[in-house]
């Protein structure tokens, strides 16, 4: 399977990973897109930020970065940064458990190489509906309770 976990200093405590990868694999196909290689790098605040200054110019610290190296429109193949940081004071912030938001922020990034944008308003709410289907099918069908 083309999905692949990476803890850098920062741990994510990820569970449940072939799973996961599975879901994933499968999501992406009804999107009418084939994985061809999709890299998730977990790591802190400070790596991720380092991340943005170098490559997009930004100094704020960010959950997530999502970088498309794909050649074509339907094989995705990509990397994606997150920092495990962020996700945990998000989730502390937006009430949820630590899993609910790390898994949003997996699908986010997997919807980002889908095709999804979020810098609109109306993008925005588009790819929240969608991770929100995500989560609840990721749930349902791995009898997955986020709150634990």
């Amino acid at each position: 399977m083309p999905v692949f976990f990476n803890d850098t200093s920062a741990q994510s405590q990820l569970k449940h990973k072939l799973k996961l990868k599975e879901f994933l694999t499968q999501s992406i196909l009804s999107e009418t897109k084939k994985t061809s290689r999709l890299q998730y790098v977990f790591m802190s605040d400070e790596e991720l930020l380092s991340m943005n200054q170098s490559f997009l110019n930004h100094d704020t610290y960010t959950d997530i970065i999502t970088f498309d190296l794909s050649e074509t429109k339907d094989l995705i193949n990509g990397e994606i940064y997150i920092s495990v940081d962020r996700v945990k004071a998000n989730a502390d912030k937006f009430k949820v458990s630590y899993a609910h938001e790390l898994h949003r922020v997996i699908f986010h990034g997997a919807l980002h190489l889908c095709g999804y944008k979020d810098k609109k308003t109306a993008d925005k709410a588009i790819m929240r509906k969608m991770e929100e289907q995500w989560l609840k099918k990721y749930a349902k069908t791995n009898h997955f309770n986020f709150e634990l």
